[in-house]
């Protein structure tokens, strides 16, 4: 379940179409305790001219408003990229029980770097981390879309 992850498989999918797009590929993927898929997003940031509307974020709303409730117990998250601190907010306020992320950020992510949210005392949940799941073809989306950029 983890280096060829179906659902990270679809996270990925997510990626490029986001990058078709133009949008910064990422994609994100919620799932149930029994393995269904709940919501899937890529990024939208750019076509909704909405700075929140990350594939997690969108993901999210999708699957609460497919459980008509606002928490997400028991599910799993899986994104292409590591969640900024926004998401990564979002991410403990839904109460999602795992995340699998892709490919460590850097320069933005807010789980492993930066802030790191969970580690916060005003974090009131944190849900079980798994990284690297399908990093090499989330840094190769992202590498490929921010060199076409620079062309």
């Amino acid at each position: 379940m983890f280096p060829d992850s179906p659902h990270m498989q679809i996270a990925l999918q997510e990626a490029q179409s986001a990058a078709e797009r133009g949008e910064v590929p990422v994609g994100a993927v919620v799932v149930s305790a029994d393995g269904q898929v709940l919501a899937q997003a890529g990024n939208r940031t750019r076509e909704l001219h909405d700075p929140t509307a990350h594939a997690e974020i969108l993901a999210l709303r999708a699957a609460c408003g497919a459980l008509g409730n606002e928490r997400l117990a028991g599910v799993d998250l899986y994104v292409t990229l590591e969640p900024c601190p926004m998401c990564a907010a979002a991410i403990a306020n839904a109460r999602v029980a795992r995340l699998y992320y892709g490919a460590s950020d850097p320069k933005s992510g807010g789980v492993e770097q930066g802030p790191r949210v969970f580690s916060h005392a005003q974090c009131h949940h944190v849900p079980e981390i798994y990284e690297g799941i399908g990093a090499v073809q989330s840094e190769a989306l992202l590498k490929a879309f921010f060199a076409t950029l620079r062309k």
